[in-house]
């Protein structure tokens, strides 16, 4: 039996690896048809310790799409709320051919590629969200016809999906420059940064007018982590953070003479990281960003679950 593939982040992915997932993600959506039975007879397990509406989507439909089937098992209906996470996910591989889990903390993720026979798919923890940065850079693809020599700005919190970014970016010859007044702590991922450093491609500052003027994209993300935005319990800290935030709101003022794309990854907090009329703006790409969530996850399941 070989090494179980699995996708936790992008460290034991290459360039190579990368932009071919990232051009069959378009190869896919341009010939649906030709890949409608690509795995045929093929059972995904998708489990969700956090709320969904793009991972859980574009993973079932995908699946089905491709001649699948997709069981969805929520964490709190299942024995995982009292057992074993190693023992749960044992079992669970042997009955299907591949585990995408939505969890709150990455240690767990790593419990379940441990313990599984079949590969692990992140679909979003603390730390990453991979498929959400394939779905993102095979839209700038599909944008410019390239990765390589591309500049985007992340602004926002220093999170989850910022830390993907700059992986999938630095490995793709992407520019990513990062403006973030916050770090969220549990995001840290510090070998992450320093090989990105190493790079060349990425770096951190505050001074937006500048950073989003040579543009090519301008993206942003939630403020509040999405368990967090109507929880009671964070509600100082929310207040705090839309404070502080709130001079790196996306709006009329700061694209003004921008020709940048506009990226989200959803959802969307209209008012708060990015105004309303930006969300609608010719220049946003917000609504086929997230269409190409179905892609990204076709092109994933193929390579980790196709053989």
């Amino acid at each position: 039996m070989g090494v179980t593939m699995h996708l936790i982040n992008f460290k034991n992915f290459s360039e190579h690896q990368l932009l071919e997932l990232i051009d069959l993600a378009i190869e896919i959506k341009q010939n649906p048809v030709k890949y409608r039975r690509a795995l045929n007879g093929k059972s995904l397990a998708m489990i969700f310790q956090k709320t969904s509406t793009r991972t859980r989507v574009s993973f079932e439909v995908a699946m089905t799409q491709l001649g699948g089937h997709a069981l969805y098992i929520d964490w709190r209906t299942s024995n995982l709320t009292i057992a074993d996470i190693y023992d749960e996910t044992q079992y669970l591989s042997r009955n299907v051919d591949c585990i995408m889990a939505r969890l709150l903390r990455n240690s767990d993720l790593q419990v379940m590629a441990k313990a599984s026979r079949v590969p692990v798919i992140n679909g979003c923890d603390e730390k990453y969200h991979p498929s959400q940065v394939i779905a993102d850079l095979m839209t700038m693809k599909e944008k410019k016809g390239r990765l390589k020599g591309l500049k985007l700005v992340y602004i926002g919190v220093h999170n989850n999906v910022c830390n993907s970014l700059i992986e999938g970016c630095t490995k793709t010859g992407v520019e990513i420059t990062t403006i973030t007044p916050i770090f969220n702590e549990p995001s840290r991922d510090n070998e992450l940064l320093e090989d990105a450093i190493k790079t060349g491609l990425w770096k951190s500052t505050l001074d937006i007018s500048s950073a989003v003027k040579n543009a090519d994209f301008v993206y942003t993300d939630t403020w509040v982590d999405m368990e967090f935005f109507t929880d009671p319990r964070f509600f100082e800290e929310k207040e705090k953070r839309i404070k502080l935030m709130m001079p790196y709101q996306i709006n009329k003022n700061l694209m003004a003479g921008s020709n940048a794309y506009i990226m989200h990854d959803m959802p969307i907090h209209r008012g708060y990281e990015i105004s309303s009329e930006m969300v609608e703006d010719s220049r946003s790409i917000i609504y086929e960003q997230s269409e190409n969530r179905l892609y990204a996850a076709k092109a994933i399941l193929m390579k980790l679950v196709s053989k």
